[in-house]
């Protein structure tokens, strides 16, 4: 498979990696390097503007929310240096606006995550016509509102009142939510 992916890739194998989550953006890099891509890693929208303008990559893998802006500035620079990468935008915040402002100013693919490099790699590589198969293992209900229960936690600095307000949740029943394991 990955003399596969290598063959799609092409002779520029350039990919930006944005990212402010070190650890996700180093094993992503790894993964992707195995795969073989060339990733070039950054972890703010400044950072990757002045990759972008120094040499735009073939592909890229840019994270919506960054502590200093908004990747989409990064897509839209991308873009207008180089018309022909191929853009994947990876938010732990999905929802449809986002997607569709991400793909209104030139990303190619939108991913929620948590995204592995099988995903990546085949949003990055999927021909426009062709619409990519369904994930071989989809997260379930369950384990996709505990992470989005966790996600707005952490948002909310570990505060169980504010979290249950933005939730509009009882607060003794995200106490309970928050008390248990994670689901499968």
């Amino acid at each position: 498979m990955v003399e596969d992916v290598a063959a799609a890739i092409g002779p520029d194998r350039s990919l930006l990696i944005l990212d402010d989550d070190e650890a996700f953006r180093r094993r992503l890099a790894r993964a992707m390097e195995k795969r073989g891509f060339e990733p070039v890693m950054a972890e703010s929208v400044a950072e990757g503007l002045r990759i972008v303008e120094s040499a735009p990559p073939a592909f890229a893998v840019v994270d919506l929310r960054l502590e200093d802006g908004n990747g989409l500035d990064v897509v839209e620079a991308l873009r207008a240096g180089r018309d022909t990468a191929r853009i994947v935008v990876l938010t732990g915040y999905g929802a449809i606006a986002t997607a569709v402002a991400a793909v209104k100013v030139g990303a190619t693919d939108y991913l929620s995550k948590p995204a592995d490099a099988d995903d990546v790699t085949a949003a990055l590589l999927a021909q426009k016509a062709v619409k990519p198969p369904p994930p071989e293992n989809p997260m379930s209900a369950d384990r996709v509102r505990w992470e989005h229960i966790q996600r707005v936690f952490e948002l909310c600095d570990r505060n169980v009142s504010e979290t249950a307000r933005r939730l509009n949740m009882h607060r003794r029943t995200l106490q309970r939510i928050l008390a248990k394991r994670s689901p499968k």
